[in-house]
């Protein structure tokens, strides 16, 4: 049975909590899922974020077999992405505990506790206004860069988010208050639970991450510029080589955001 624990939250707790003490943590409520949550909680002063499963159940194996899907069945690739981001020097979430326990695959009993990033603000509500608020291009461009730069470095490793929207890079307010240089600004990627980790980086899921990014980013007022400093940083070539020995994928991109983003405005507007 898989089970560690910080010496920094074992401090917090006052001992070693033991797996069952994690699994009945209670906190306020951020997502729930049918037997997932994500919740955040204190200890003796400072902030977690908990993630407990409590097993999928075989229904949900098998509906996502069926399309196609890897099943995320317990925390541990949410600990693996953690730690291997952290390898790369990636900036996440930093692991406090992880316990995994059961036999049955549909069953697993498993959590992943991490340090409160907050308070903090995504890249998503950062950006809300710059369309009509537009920010210095020195602010933008280093914005861009470090997301081209953090896709790439996943992509080169093999490994691919599946939910890469700009609403899971998160600023760390603190980090932005005393920022001197925004050359030096940080991005902190969340959300890995759904990660997949492979010696390489499969073109179909290389898509869907660069259309998560553009679909998520159609409303921030970028202009053709940006997104061709996105792909030199992206590709480390100059955009034009860039598109030009990978115009098959940036046409595929191209082609898959809009269609996201427009039903994405059709269901809003049918929810109004």
């Amino acid at each position: 049975m898989p089970f560690e624990v910080t010496e920094t939250f074992k401090e917090k707790w006052g001992s070693s909590p033991s797996f069952e003490d994690i699994m009945v943590l209670k906190g306020d409520m951020y997502r729930q899922v049918a037997r997932r949550k994500t919740f955040k909680f204190s200890v003796n002063g400072a902030e977690y974020f908990a993630k407990i499963h409590n097993g999928v159940g075989w229904g949900e194996i098998f509906k996502n077999l069926l399309m196609g899907r890897m099943p995320v069945v317990s925390a541990v690739n949410e600990y693996d992405a953690i730690n291997t981001l952290a390898s790369l020097g990636i900036n996440t979430m930093t692991l406090a505990a992880y316990g995994r326990r059961g036999i049955n695959v549909a069953e697993l009993e498993s959590f992943v506790v991490t340090e409160s990033l907050e308070p903090a603000i995504s890249l998503e509500d950062y950006c809300a206004d710059w369309s009509s608020n537009p920010p210095s291009l020195r602010l933008k461009r280093a914005l861009i860069k470090r997301v081209a730069k953090i896709t790439r470095e996943l992509h080169e490793n093999g490994i691919n988010h599946r939910d890469l929207y700009i609403c899971h890079f998160l600023l760390k307010e603190s980090e932005l208050d005393s920022l001197t240089c925004v050359d030096d600004i940080k991005l902190y990627l969340i959300d890995l639970h759904r990660v997949q980790m492979r010696s390489k980086t499969p073109k179909r899921w290389q898509i869907k991450d660069l259309a998560a990014l553009y679909f998520s980013s159609m409303d921030i007022g970028l202009t053709r510029q940006d997104l061709f400093y996105f792909i030199h940083h992206y590709t480390g070539n100059n955009a034009s080589t860039g598109l030009r020995s990978n115009s098959k994928l940036w046409a595929k991109v191209a082609r898959k955001a809009p269609v996201s983003y427009t039903h994405l405005r059709a269901h809003e507007t049918g929810r109004n």
